[in-house]
């Protein structure tokens, strides 16, 4: 994986947040100089024949524990086992004894699949329910 926070390159970055984040230009370039700025978060690319296709931002909580704060993969790539191999290539590449997520319905199956514990944490939002996926390595 390739470190995004100094990519020359943001159009690929911007547009990638944006789809975990939702359409707000200003709320996504205000994450993305989060990221750029806090030398505690990671935001890290997924790249197949040098095109981005997919990305994970982490917040490093403690030594080997963090959470993982977005992840998105382009759409032509989804269902390919993409988020798999970088939550899995992160963990290993970094020693993580805990990994720490929050999801919605629509995607607590797939952490659920790659060894998350889950547990609903109720309506966070008006009618959507809202999921706390933690990986502890064993």
């Amino acid at each position: 994986m390739i470190d995004l926070k100094t990519s020359q390159d943001t159009a690929d970055v911007i547009e990638l947040l944006a789809a975990c984040m939702g359409p707000s230009f200003l709320r996504v370039m205000e994450e993305f100089s989060r990221y750029r700025a806090d030398a505690s978060r990671s935001l890290l690319g997924f790249t197949k024949n040098d095109e981005l296709i997919g990305l994970i931002g982490i917040s490093h909580e403690a030594p080997h524990e963090v959470l993982l704060l977005h992840m998105a993969v382009k759409e032509p790539y989804r269902n390919q086992g993409i988020g798999r191999t970088m939550i899995q290539a992160y963990i290993q590449d970094n020693q993580i004894r805990r990994m720490e997520a929050e999801t919605d319905r629509d995607a607590v199956d797939f952490y659920r699949q790659i060894g998350f514990q889950t547990r609903s944490i109720g309506e966070k939002y008006p009618g959507v329910e809202r999921f706390i996926c933690l990986y502890k390595s064993k």
